[in-house]
């Protein structure tokens, strides 16, 4: 792999980072599977991409942030005010977004390579400039998160995932945290999106396809990596996961895989990632019985 390739793929995974980003939120501290996060990451694409064929790339990522949290919103609702489950929430609201993202944009896809976006301001005005804003764009958004998550909110937000009753008891409104949580998850990860139509050039719908599992990949391949235990350990994980991530999938890439198998490739790392915890825990398992049975 180039040097190029591997700047490329460590700039898309600072991106990528914010979708892990949001799914520590959703998934490990309000431990709620949102299945909007495809839908949520496309409409951040539709919304900077559009804006941004319109010279505005800023205000683009803006309305990226402010759509995003408002597609949590509605998988809130759906979930605290009319008791659907969390997973059929997120699929509804996923479905619906298909339809608005492309009426947003107007078609499948939009190319980007005749306006100015951050990025190609970035490169005009620093070496390296795409990837110090990707870096920005990152370490700013995980830093913010830890100190949100550190505030009386978001310590109600992080009780919320871990006990339920125990907040409703203590005069907590869960409705309140859990949406909350979500808007802001979904928010991130819509910012997500809209920095890599920009970053890339252009904007299509297909790019927000098996987003919420890239994610959670990039979460536990961070946890393997750091480990779990703490609102720090967690962020910088899910930070250094993503990029390890998109480093994998652009070897494959380079190597004689073959772009047609790059889906494939994806999958097994996925899968690898996942299921790394319950293989290693079996390991530990067969070395200790090993041990025990050599004492006896």
């Amino acid at each position: 792999m180039s040097i190029q390739i591997l700047l490329t793929n460590t700039e898309q995974g600072l991106i990528y980072s914010l979708v892990a980003l949001g799914l520590y939120i959703s998934y490990r501290t309000l431990d709620i599977a949102d299945l909007t996060t495809d839908g949520s990451f496309t409409l951040g694409i539709a919304c900077s991409a559009i804006l941004t064929s319109l010279g505005h790339p800023v205000l683009g990522l803006a309305a990226a942030l402010i759509a995003g949290a408002l597609a949590g919103g509605v998988t809130a609702v759906l979930q605290t005010k009319l008791g659907v489950q969390p997973i059929l929430a997120g699929i509804i609201t996923m479905t619906g977004l298909y339809s608005i993202n492309l009426m947003i944009m107007g078609k499948s896809n939009l190319t980007l390579l005749r306006v100015d976006t951050l990025f190609r301001w970035a490169d005009g005005l620093m070496p390296y400039g795409t990837l110090v804003l990707a870096l920005v764009f990152a370490v700013v958004c995980a830093v913010l998160l830890v100190l949100f998550l550190r505030t009386q909110l978001g310590l109600s937000l992080r009780a919320t995932g871990d006990n339920r009753d125990m907040v409703a008891a203590s005069s907590i409104n869960p409705a309140f945290t859990t949406t909350v949580g979500l808007c802001i998850a979904n928010a991130l990860i819509a910012v997500s999106g809209g920095l890599l139509a920009q970053q890339q050039g252009y904007g299509d719908l297909t790019l927000g396809t098996g987003m919420v599992v890239i994610g959670l990949a990039s979460l536990v391949i961070g946890e393997v990596l750091v480990g779990r235990g703490g609102i720090v350990r967690g962020v910088v994980g899910a930070l250094i996961g993503s990029i390890i991530y998109r480093v994998l999938t652009g070897i494959a890439l380079t190597s004689n895989l073959g772009a047609s198998n790059l889906k494939l490739v994806s999958a097994v790392i996925v899968a690898a990632a996942i299921s790394w915890p319950a293989v290693r825990d079996k390991i530990l398992f067969y070395k200790k019985r090993k041990e025990a049975d050599k004492e006896c």
